[in-house]
């Protein structure tokens, strides 16, 4: 079973892990769900945002937000949905030692779209942000309480229609650091969601009974929370996960229009656009961009699409279009 993330078990260099685009689609993921975070398990462990990933054969599926061990001294930036060219792709996440962007998304639990409020790192020991942090005082002393503004946005990816949020120039220094991959055990963890049906979006319509766990894997028992709610109303899509996952021209046309600098304008009338910054992520080509392609799925920088990748591009973006014009008609 294809997954969305393109992820490693041993540790790599920004420019070795798959920080751009992994896969494209032409259906965007539903919105995040409504949970409540398990209880941190020890000292050391940081908290992973749920997502949705993607299968080939089953559509999109909910990974649970869980508690991982993490490396010394460093942070999860959260991976994220960007929709561009008439598509949307998936930017993997990654260890650091800063969360760099994350699409604007709000992730919760300190994911509020920009940066990291959970918690920071003081020498060797995480020191954990109990106003927004599941935290039992008496297996974890090192907390703090800090005040943090959380809003009630669910939309799950970014640009028009969604978030529509670059990143700042603090971000994108962030992105150029050196990075890891995720873990064996968030790669084990997303796999075991790919063979749950329950965590299938089809099945749950957007509020999966396993939505966080307290460990990577642990898909049954007290420490598992529930969705209490979808972060919006589901809609069915209206093509089969094969029809949605686009060909390797449309993922080279996608991962162009990815790539593309931002431009002013965009949906105005989003209940997510209330972010101040801009629409879409300009290009970055460094060697630990998010931006960043893998020379697979990109042409070469001054090649010319070919004329079937044309057409492939314009056939998206009228996809695009009419399924845009529909859901606009369902909402009135």
């Amino acid at each position: 079973m294809l997954t969305v993330s393109v992820l490693s078990f041993s540790t790599a260099s920004s420019a070795e892990i798959a920080i751009g685009i992994g896969i494209s689609v032409r259906i965007g993921p539903p919105a995040l769900p409504v949970y409540a975070q398990p209880i941190c398990p020890g000292p050391g462990y940081l908290w992973t945002p749920g997502y949705w990933a993607w299968s080939d054969v089953n559509g999109y599926y909910w990974v649970p937000g869980t508690w991982v061990v993490a490396p010394v001294g460093m942070l999860w930036t959260p991976g994220y949905w960007g929709f561009a060219g008439g598509f949307y792709g998936w930017h993997a996440g990654y260890w650091g030692p800063h969360v760099g962007f994350y699409g604007g998304i709000n992730y919760g639990f300190g994911y509020g779209g920009v940066g990291f409020a959970g918690g920071e790192w003081r020498g060797g020991a995480f020191f954990y942000n109990r106003a927004v942090m599941n935290v039992n005082v008496i297996n974890v002393r090192n907390v703090y309480n800090r005040t943090v503004i959380v809003n009630n946005t669910h939309v799950a990816f970014n640009g028009p229609g969604g978030i529509e949020a670059r990143p700042t120039p603090q971000e994108e220094a962030y992105g150029r650091e050196q990075h890891t991959a995720a873990l064996g055990a968030q790669t084990e963890h997303e796999h075991a969601a790919s063979q749950n049906r329950q965590l299938f979006a089809s099945e749950n319509h957007g509020r999966p009974a396993i939505a966080a766990t307290a460990r990577p894997g642990e898909f049954s028992g007290r420490n598992v929370a529930r969705a209490s709610a979808a972060g919006e109303p589901y809609r069915e899509p209206k093509m089969s996960p094969q029809e949605a996952r686009a060909t390797s021209a449309d993922n080279r046309a996608g991962n162009r229009g990815f790539n593309e600098p931002a431009r002013n304008g965009g949906n105005s009338n989003s209940s997510s656009s209330s972010n101040d910054r801009s629409m879409t992520r300009p290009e970055n080509n460094g060697a630990g961009s998010r931006g960043q392609t893998s020379s697979r799925d990109n042409p070469k920088p001054n090649s010319k699409p070919s004329k079937q990748e044309k057409q492939a591009q314009k056939k998206a973006q009228k996809q695009a279009k009419a399924e845009q014009k529909r859901q606009a008609r369902e909402d009135r």
